[in-house]
Formats: structure tokens, sequence, C-alpha cells
């Protein structure tokens, strides 16, 4: 399940957030990088510990946790501390899967990667290629969006980012582990969430199919659910 998030962040948090970034020192991408992603990953990135992208961390966090959508789709139970990486002229990253688990360095837990998370933080029109390809069972999608932004997917995908030729790709990335371990849950349990909203839109809060249909939401989540 891929999932657009549009407007995490407003055109004022971007504004701020790149501020911060563009003026923080940036490192080589594979200082973090196992052997493996070192062949393919060619990007700059924040040291995550560092002020800057503590900062800007914390902004995309709190939006994301206020974001319905999100908290929907991605059922959060751990959020990792977001990353951040640059993509300029002739840099590219080549096709990968991320790691199943992760250690946060800023807050020391280990978490399992069931969903990984890019958030754009430059308007698509700053930069020629940089797409995000991720693959599936449906084939290739391309992921360009706009500034402030979000894709949400499987951490489990197949995914690179094609080579930039003009301009510079800044965004965050991180991981979620789930509450639901399992794909096709999530996204069962998202359409009875989406289909439950539009209902009580349509026949009130208090119609008995809204209550009965809220109670199978909640009975699979309770079945499902690893807290």
């Amino acid at each position: 399940m891929m999932i657009q998030i549009p407007d995490v962040l407003t055109p004022d948090q971007v504004a701020h957030c790149r501020a911060v970034l563009d003026a923080a020192d940036w490192i080589d991408g594979n200082a973090t990088s196992g052997f493996q992603a070192a062949m393919a990953k060619n990007n700059q990135q924040l040291p995550q510990d560092g002020a800057a992208a503590r900062e800007v961390g914390a902004i995309i966090v709190q939006a994301l946790q206020a974001n319905r959508l999100f908290v929907a789709a991605a059922l959060p139970r751990t959020i990792l501390t977001p990353l951040f990486n640059r993509y300029g002229a002739g840099m590219g990253f080549g096709d990968h899967i991320d790691n199943s688990i992760r250690r946060d360095p800023v807050t020391g837990q280990t978490l399992r990667t069931d969903l990984s998370i890019t958030v754009f933080l430059s308007d698509p029109e700053a930069y020629d290629g940089g797409e995000l390809v991720v693959e599936d069972a449906y084939g290739s999608h391309v992921v360009k969006l706009t500034a402030g932004a979000a894709i949400l997917y499987p951490a489990s995908s197949l995914h690179h980012v094609t080579e930039v030729t003009r301009g510079v790709r800044t965004a965050s990335f991180f991981w979620i582990q789930s509450l639901v371990r399992d794909d096709a849950k999530r996204a069962l349990l998202l359409d009875m969430d989406v289909s439950i909203q539009r209902l009580s839109m349509a026949v009130g809060t208090d119609d008995p199919s809204v209550l009965s249909l809220t109670g199978s939401y909640h009975n699979l989540l309770r079945m499902w659910a690893e807290v």
C-alpha cells in the first residue's frame, strides 16, 4: 500500500525548514550506510543528532502526528527520528531495500521498519530527475511530490532515487514501526476507517450502521495490534 499525504507541512513550515537545512553542514550520505547501500548511494546527509536535524525533525513528526491520513494509514507505534538527504546534479541512489531493523541513535530505541516515508522539501520545478521509484506487484511507481507532501510505502519495497540532472533535491526520510505489522491488514483497516468517516458524514455518528462498523474496526485492530 502506497499512500500520498498532501500538505503535511504548510508553505511557511517548508520555508522555515529549508532555511534551517540550507544553513546546516551536510556530510557524505554513506556515513550511515551498510555495505550494500554504500555501493548504490551517492548523496549528502545531515548528522542525525545535529541541531538542524533535530529542529526540523521535530516539526515534521509533530505535523505527521496531527495528520489524520498518516495516523490512519500508518497506525504508528514508533517513529524513528527523521533523517535528511540532499541530491545535487549527478547524485542518485540505486535499487535497494531498507534494513528490517533500525536503532535510533538519538533515542536509543530499536524498531522494526514496517513503513518508509519520504517528506519532500524541494519544489519539483527546482530540480530535474530525483524521482523516487518504488516497485511492487503492480509495477513501478514514480513519485515526485510538491514540497511539504509525503509518500508512505512498505519498507520491504525495492526502490531507488533517479539521478538528479539539474538543481538540488532535499527531503526527509525515516521509518515507522506500525501497531499492525502486516501491510494487507493495515490497508483493510484504512479502507474501513475511510468508509466509516464517509458514512458518518452522510448519516451521523450515532447511526446503528456506523456504530457497528466502528466496533468491527476496533475489534480487528484489537486482534491485530502489537502494543
